[in-house]
């Protein structure tokens, strides 16, 4: 593809970087990359320039961008890393540089010293942003590989309690916990195996990624990062990281056992967020039939989520997304995972008309 107009519109995390090309409110191309920034700068340099590989012309698109990469303890401060985050992405080429302030709007990149604070870890706001305008009342429930937001849509805006990371977490409407990265142990102390409650190894022996995989929930393009023993990632490899978490090997039980215990860890997550998501409902006293809106590669745990509680789900990209006629079928998937760098884009389109 060889776009030469519109919005680029860029999430800049701590373990993925995720973008989007936005023409004339069409979705052109998205794409994500891990990039695992507490390694190093060096890091986010080499995505972007898979980006200009994959995207000669992006000199001539404008720019938005999204951050979460701050918290990354690459950084001493997150005034640093998102000021050191901007000064990186301001050596790419383009037309235009916008930086998302969340209820300030964008701001130049002259401005994000001064702006960090409205800067740092907005995304999830400029998702609810574009949600709220197409959903008026219902629930983001964004499960990406790491984290999990939990935002109220009421009246057509987003009605979240908290603003920063912390206030989030003290409010139940930032869940960490993700569909991929989260070590097996933060899910729970005690669990099942063959009828029988173990000790849970407090060892970073597998995660997320191994229950979906072995479950064949997980999307195999959002499964970027290596396993935690760094082996491979196939049926035998996943059983037997999770075995580790019960002091186990995997040819101590067959492959049903090992399917009922990757059902017991994703029984646990969806526990500890649904906790929070209820505390959320609660508090923003949607109605019974509100939607819940699903976006990330965790998608699928939202519909399990949405059923319990006899709530349609919705899913973000089929509700904000048109597709260029020149996009790929994988656009839409893409979209999907990639939502606030789809939704920075397009509401940067909108605000410059």
């Amino acid at each position: 593809m060889r776009p030469e107009s519109g919005v680029i519109g860029w999430d800049i995390g701590g373990a993925h970087v995720k973008a989007a090309w936005i023409d004339n409110g069409r979705l052109r191309d998205a794409a994500q990359w891990a990039c695992p920034l507490w390694e190093g700068l060096d890091r986010l340099d080499a995505v972007l320039a898979q980006a200009r590989a994959r995207w000669p012309d992006m000199h001539r698109a404008q720019h938005a961008v999204t951050m979460t990469g701050e918290m990354a303890d690459l950084f001493a401060t997150r005034a640093e890393g998102v000021r050191r985050i901007a000064e990186h992405m301001a050596l790419q080429p383009g037309i235009g540089l916008h930086f998302w302030a969340g209820e300030q709007g964008f701001v130049a990149a002259g401005q994000v010293a001064a702006q960090w604070e409205a800067i740092a870890s907005a995304n999830w706001l400029a998702t609810a942003q574009l949600a709220a305008r197409r959903v008026v009342q219902g629930l983001l429930v964004d499960i990406g590989s790491t984290t999990c937001d939990l935002i109220p849509l009421r009246h057509g805006r987003p009605a979240a309690q908290g603003r920063s990371d912390a206030q989030r977490l003290a409010s139940g409407e930032l869940v960490y916990q993700g569909a991929t990265r989260t070590p097996l142990c933060a899910l729970a102390r005690r669990i099942d195996f063959e009828g029988r409650p173990h000790n849970v190894m407090n060892e970073l022996f597998a995660t997320t990624a191994d229950v979906y995989r072995l479950l064949g929930e997980l999307d195999a393009a959002h499964d970027q990062h290596p396993a935690a023993d760094h082996g491979p990632k196939d049926a035998l490899g996943t059983r037997r990281r999770l075995a580790r978490m019960v002091g186990r090997d995997a040819q101590e039980a067959g492959d049903e056992a090992w399917l009922d215990f990757a059902r017991a860890w994703r029984a646990e997550q969806l526990n500890e967020i649904g906790r929070n998501l209820d505390r959320v409902l609660a508090a923003a006293g949607l109605p019974a039939d509100a939607p819940l809106v699903a976006a990330g590669c965790g998608g699928f745990l939202v519909e399990k989520l949405a059923a319990a509680r006899q709530r349609p789900c919705l899913f973000f990209a089929s509700q904000v997304v048109r597709l260029d006629a020149r996009a790929m079928p994988s656009a839409i998937r893409l979209a999907q995972v990639c939502a606030p760098a789809v939704a920075v884009g397009l509401l940067l389109e909108q605000e410059r008309g």
